[in-house]
């Protein structure tokens, strides 16, 4: 069976800044591979290039030039807000507002943003809604696992099952083996 449309794919890899000497980013390993359907938008399109066609136990090892994985950094980005913007019930709660939190946040049109504070003052907190990775070159190499039909219920789950991503409690919530953000309407690693 190879890597194609609708498949379950379960990999391990190791991601570094820029090439094989670059800075580890994450380790995803075969206690704890990742698992997820795949052409179904929830990684980035230039992973799933890479991986297309290949069969279990295939390895494979690329680099994603930032541009087709999470963009140039945008210093328009970092946007200064104030203070009184993150009171709930009339109340900041100060702890909240550390230096490397992220923070789940709403853009006017209603669209969910994660910002990470880089600054706070007495009136404004500095948040930067770059994406972590934006302006860095990655460099995967792994395994594939395992290759296996999905089934109907995880090309087609319930609206509270979650993304299709494999995590299969329907929180998407990130660990520390695996990380992964909402993307539009679904989560992409």
């Amino acid at each position: 069976m190879i890597i194609e449309q609708q498949k379950v794919v379960a990999l391990t890899y190791i991601l570094k800044e820029n090439d094989e000497e670059g800075k580890l980013i994450e380790t995803v390993n075969s206690e704890k591979p990742i698992e997820f359907i795949f052409g179904t938008g929830n990684l980035l399109a230039a992973f799933e290039n890479h991986i297309n066609g290949l069969k279990s136990r295939d390895s494979f090892e690329f680099i994603l030039p930032k541009e087709e994985a999470y963009g140039i950094y945008k210093e328009e980005l970092n946007v200064a807000l104030k203070k009184e913007m993150f009171a709930q019930n009339g109340v900041i709660n100060e702890e909240m507002l550390t230096i490397g939190n992220q923070i789940p946040m709403q853009d006017s049109q209603g669209n969910r943003l994660n910002g990470r504070i880089t600054e706070v003052s007495d009136d404004q907190v500095t948040m930067d809604f770059n994406h972590p990775l934006a302006g860095q070159n990655l460099y995967f190499s792994g395994q594939v696992v395992m290759i296996r039909e999905a089934t109907n219920e995880e090309l087609n789950p319930p609206a509270d099952q979650g993304c299709g991503c494999g995590s299969g409690d329907g929180s998407c919530s990130t660990d520390d083996d695996h990380e992964h953000q909402h993307k539009d309407d679904g989560c992409s690693c």
